[in-house]
């Protein structure tokens, strides 16, 4: 998946550690640790280089809070991994605040690697509603929405206007139009990300979602993907490969194989992040100014997006969880939320920019992509996300690839997934 920008690319995550110089002892008269010091910066993927500038503001206003940037591999599973590792290591752990895959929070916390947050020293409020959501668990906040992302479906404009259809609102227009209409023009129909990783987790969700059903409940105290909303979303999947409109090629498709093959001229409907519209409407590319982009269809009208992006939460073992809050809040505050969006091009998390003419005029998918997200939902929360994740591929790509039924399918899932629950 590529969650800001891409699941893969774009995941940052930020380690916060001891620097060596001489901290500054600030404790407060309620007896509340406000101890304050250096820190280290640990991020991985910083494509845009953007974090530089960011760092380099606050290192001038906090002189005795001088912030060193680190960078992490741009894989969100070795990401994982390591920062997992490090975790694990308690107080000996290197990092201190860490910028996670918003699938990870209840995973992290479940573990007691997260401190627990104060929600009145961050600015909840301002933030898109859903996003909120993807920081907590077990009913708190372990967490603070830092970038957010949602899936669209990106459509050549061009080609929908010559045959005088508007763009797809239904799942049965998408095929529709995929079977008929992407043939005479030589393209394949439709694709997302369908390879057996993160991606596939995300699509499946946003399909089983799209037709009101879930995955897990009770924050992954119940098994509720065996359902006709769940047969009938994996099941539009499958049939798509099955009958050719989802070319077989889009099972090793990620983010950015899939965003290839759009902006290549080769799909006329792509689900994917804002980023691959950005991409594809570039000076450069074979299909700029023919894209258009709307909400994910569903079986009655628009579907439901799943969130992606990251969120910000401080390690059990900071050693400075003063100042790491403090940075969260400093990082989450609409200038540096601004530049999230102008110079990282990540969806920032705060409601108001979404409505700035300014930005509108300069990234016009803002309003619809305002729109998913705050339709959009979470990935299954569970402390086991990584084995429910994994469960869910292995079952999406067998049915994608004919291997079982639909049906079947979701029975195995829903087995598999209870034996997680209980292990």
């Amino acid at each position: 998946m590529r969650w800001m920008a891409t699941a893969g690319k774009c995941l940052l995550v930020l380690g916060l550690v001891l620097t060596g110089c001489v901290p500054v002892d600030r404790r407060g008269s309620d007896g509340e640790d406000t101890e304050r010091g250096p820190l280290t910066l640990a991020t991985a993927g910083d494509l845009t280089g953007y974090l530089g500038s960011v760092l380099g503001d606050w290192n001038r206003e906090h002189p005795d809070e001088q912030v060193t940037l680190v960078q992490l591999p741009d894989s969100a599973d070795e990401t994982h991994a390591q920062m997992v590792t490090d975790l694990r290591r308690g107080e000996r752990g290197r990092f201190d605040v860490l910028n996670i895959d918003v699938s990870w929070t209840s995973e992290f916390a479940a573990a007691g690697w997260l401190r627990p947050l104060a929600r009145d020293r961050f600015p909840l409020k301002s933030f898109l509603r859903p996003v909120v959501d993807t920081a907590t668990y077990d009913n708190r906040l372990y967490a603070v929405p830092y970038v957010t992302n949602a899936g669209l479906l990106l459509y050549r404009k061009d080609i929908l206007a010559k045959e005088g259809v508007s763009p797809p609102r239904t799942w049965a227009e998408l095929e529709e139009d995929a079977k008929t209409i992407a043939p005479k023009y030589e393209l394949n129909g439709y694709a997302g990300q369908f390879l057996a990783y993160e991606g596939l987790t995300v699509n499946a969700a946003e399909a089983v979602y799209s037709a009101r059903g879930s995955i897990l409940g009770d924050e992954g105290k119940r098994v509720t993907v065996n359902s006709t909303a769940a047969r009938q979303g994996i099941g539009f999947l499958a049939r798509g490969v099955r009958e050719g409109w989802i070319p077989r090629a889009a099972l090793s498709y990620k983010e950015e194989e899939s965003k290839q093959a759009f902006q290549d001229g080769r799909l006329l409907f792509l689900r994917n992040w804002p980023y691959a519209f950005a991409s594809a409407s570039a000076p450069g590319s074979p299909v700029a100014g023919k894209v258009g982009v709307v909400p994910l269809p569903g079986p009655d009208g628009p579907g439901r997006s799943v969130l992606g992006g990251s969120d910000l939460a401080v390690s059990a073992h900071a050693r400075y969880p003063d100042t790491a809050s403090r940075l969260i809040a400093y990082l989450t505050s609409e200038a540096v939320q601004r530049q999230v969006l102008t110079r990282g091009a990540l969806p920032p998390v705060r409601a108001s920019l979404y409505e700035d003419p300014d930005l509108v005029k300069k990234f016009p998918y803002l309003p619809i992509l305002r729109s998913s997200v705050l339709h959009a939902a979470p990935r299954p929360k569970s402390p086991r996300y990584d084995q429910v994740s994994l469960a869910v591929q292995a079952a999406v790509q067998d049915a994608l690839a004919g291997h079982q039924t639909a049906e079947a399918a979701v029975e195995r899932l829903s087995r598999e997934l209870h034996a997680v629950r209980t292990h």
